[in-house]
């Protein structure tokens, strides 16, 4: 069973995870997760860098650890993880491992309005998200083969490869869904029916 947070935001997460490798300021932080590309998964700014690093502090899951100077830049708190914030951690990624969890992607939201859409612009929306896909997949696959490349083990690129499963299935089930709109079940046929009969007013 999934567990109430105190700190619920993923970014959370990630900021305990970089700072399991050692102390650093929040703007450190930031470039680091960039450097990983920790972007890639999780959404973040400097400012929102910040602000999380803040919720965690109050959370008793990190403290200043102290301050550093770059050249004539203002001195900036160095934080690190305490004994509770290594806990959480530990705690927190086990229970993302082992419990899946209803989500609410954009893409199930359209599908289950799809209707509002008459199926000749549907079959022309999802054609291009089929391309879409495969740039998407395409990307990936650069990202997870240059690293390779450059010496990373295959373990810190997982999430590259769940990215590209993701990204399969996702393309399989609009060109299926794409052969249906024109296949036997005359899916096609039905859903210009019910727009003819209520036809909608778009000034």
């Amino acid at each position: 069973m999934s567990t109430r947070r105190k700190v619920g935001n993923l970014l959370g997460l990630a900021v305990l995870s970089s700072l399991a490798q050692g102390p650093m300021h929040p703007y450190e932080l930031s470039r680091t997760m960039r450097a990983h590309g920790d972007e890639r998964s999780v959404k973040f700014t400097h400012g929102s860098i910040y602000m999380v690093v803040e919720q965690l502090e109050r959370a008793g899951f990190v403290a200043e650890h102290g301050t550093e100077r770059d050249g004539q830049r203002p001195e900036r708190t160095v934080y690190g993880l305490t004994g509770e914030g290594r806990r959480e951690l530990q705690e927190w990624m086990r229970d993302l491992v082992a419990e899946p969890r209803h989500e609410y992607p954009e893409f199930v939201t359209a599908l289950s309005l799809i209707s509002a859409l008459p199926p000749a612009d549907v079959a022309a929306l999802l054609t291009r998200r089929l391309d879409r896909l495969a740039a998407l997949r395409d990307e990936a696959r650069t990202v997870v083969d240059g690293a390779l490349t450059a010496g990373v083990h295959p373990l810190f690129l997982v999430e590259e490869e769940y990215r590209m499963a993701q990204l399969d299935a996702d393309s399989a089930f609009t060109r299926a869904f794409l052969a249906r709109l024109d296949g036997p079940d005359g899916w096609t046929r039905t859903w210009q029916d019910h727009h003819d009969t209520n036809p909608e007013e778009i000034p």
